[in-house]
């Protein structure tokens, strides 16, 4: 124990510097929204990639600080990451707060060989670097879907496919879909949800004809990406396959609209009886209740990491809500930092999405229910604990006012 304590001591100090960067981050984020005065100013509402800057792929080759080459022959095929990092990317419980941008570029590098696609699919190892800097290039510094958002919906599926044995059950293709999908899920999000877009009336909502305007611009940069030669890793794939893996994906980030949850979910429940592996519907029906799981997956999660993460949706929400109120735009709810808590918005989500959408999963996958399943429990009885505690000191201060008021308590 005592050898390990300068090492353990050294990760809480890097996991420290992450956090303190992404709450500095958010203080900037609310301080440049607290100086828009106009919508004019919105950069949800007009042009996206004016300069297609972003869209150029970069030509350097970066070494990634936590990885080492086996041997110069293997430089670009096979890594050595410590055998505690390579466990613990397979499992829900990995600290996604731990790792700085090169290191979750690396981990997600890993991830391809690892499950054999590199390999499969005769992707070229320097394109697949490139790719995955022009995607962390593409996602934007908002409080919650940024970066390391896509890294944790990346590794959660990583962690489904390894829990669940998928790789027994499902096509070298579907794999990739699974995984490409992941990552690519939220590519240069704006911060403001479907909503904002259509009461706003963005360029986005009106490209899309105000269905699923989010999602359809995520996919629409995916293979912008993909369109560039420098990082196009389906490059040495077969055209009709590709078109079937980029149907796939394009079906998989389209799922990721949380106003389908239920006609997705319903679906997905009605092939659970007689679930044919074989059969294209059900599987499809499969892959995308599990990108929707790995989106909305951080309470599966240790305390120490989700619990931050609540905080990060709860400032984009609440910035949202500013900006609509600022713009005169309806406001959501759920959003509204005058209204909305952290255990009163967690309660509910836990409840009523989270919690039957995994333990439906599990109907498929019982292996999943030890890892997955208390974690959720364990949250929503916590947050339920904090929602009583706020309501009963929010009951005493309201008879200390009242007490403090002369005739108040007898009226």
């Amino acid at each position: 124990m005592v050898t390990q304590a300068p090492f353990l001591s050294t990760v809480e100090g890097l996991k420290l510097v992450e956090i303190e960067r992404c709450k500095s981050d958010i203080k900037t984020m609310r301080e440049e929204m607290a100086a828009r005065s106009t919508r004019i100013n919105c950069p949800c509402k007009y042009t996206f990639f004016e300069d297609h800057k972003k869209l150029t792929p970069r030509r350097d080759v970066p070494a990634y600080p936590k990885v080492e080459p086996v041997s110069l022959d293997k430089v670009y095929t096979e890594y050595m990451l410590s055998r505690e990092t390579i466990e613990a990317l397979r499992k829900p419980t990995f600290d996604v707060w731990m790792w700085e941008p090169n290191e979750m570029l690396s981990c997600l590098e890993h991830m391809y060989h690892d499950l054999g696609l590199v390999a499969t699919f005769n992707i070229n190892a320097i394109t697949l670097k490139r790719w995955l800097l022009c995607i962390h290039d593409n996602y934007r510094n908002n409080p919650f879907h940024n970066f390391r958002h896509c890294f944790c919906v990346a590794q959660m599926m990583y962690s489904m496919i390894s829990l669940c044995k998928l790789q027994e059950q499902l096509s070298q293709a579907n794999i990739l879909v699974l995984m490409t999908a992941a990552i690519c899920h939220d590519l240069d999000h704006p911060g403001c949800n479907n909503a904002y877009q259509v009461n706003a009336r963005t360029e986005l909502a009106v490209r899309y004809n105000d269905i699923s305007p989010l999602e359809n611009h995520h996919c629409a940069v995916a293979f912008q990406i993909i369109a560039q030669p420098e990082c196009n890793i389906f490059s040495n794939i077969d055209p009709e396959e590709f078109r079937a893996i980029r149907q796939g994906i394009i079906a998989l980030i389209l799922a990721t609209d949380m106003a389908r949850h239920k006609e997705i979910l319903d679906a997905f429940k009605e092939n659970l009886e007689q679930f044919d592996f074989t059969n294209q519907e059900h599987v499809t029906s499969l892959k995308m209740v599990l990108i929707k799981c790995c989106d909305i997956s951080n309470e599966v999660r240790p305390l120490e990491v989700a619990d931050l993460w609540a905080d990060c949706l709860l400032e984009e929400y609440f910035m949202q809500s500013d900006r609509e109120k600022s713009e005169g735009l309806p406001v959501s709810p759920f959003m509204d930092r005058d209204k909305v808590t952290k255990p009163t918005a967690q309660i509910g989500f836990i409840k009523f999405f989270l919690i039957p959408m995994f333990e439906t999963v599990t109907q498929l996958f019982p292996q999943i229910e030890e890892a997955m399943l208390p974690p959720l429990w364990e949250s929503l009885d916590r947050y339920e604990q904090q929602k009583e505690m706020e309501e009963a000191r929010k009951e005493m201060e309201d008879v200390n006012i009242g007490a403090s008021v002369p005739g108040t308590l007898d009226e």
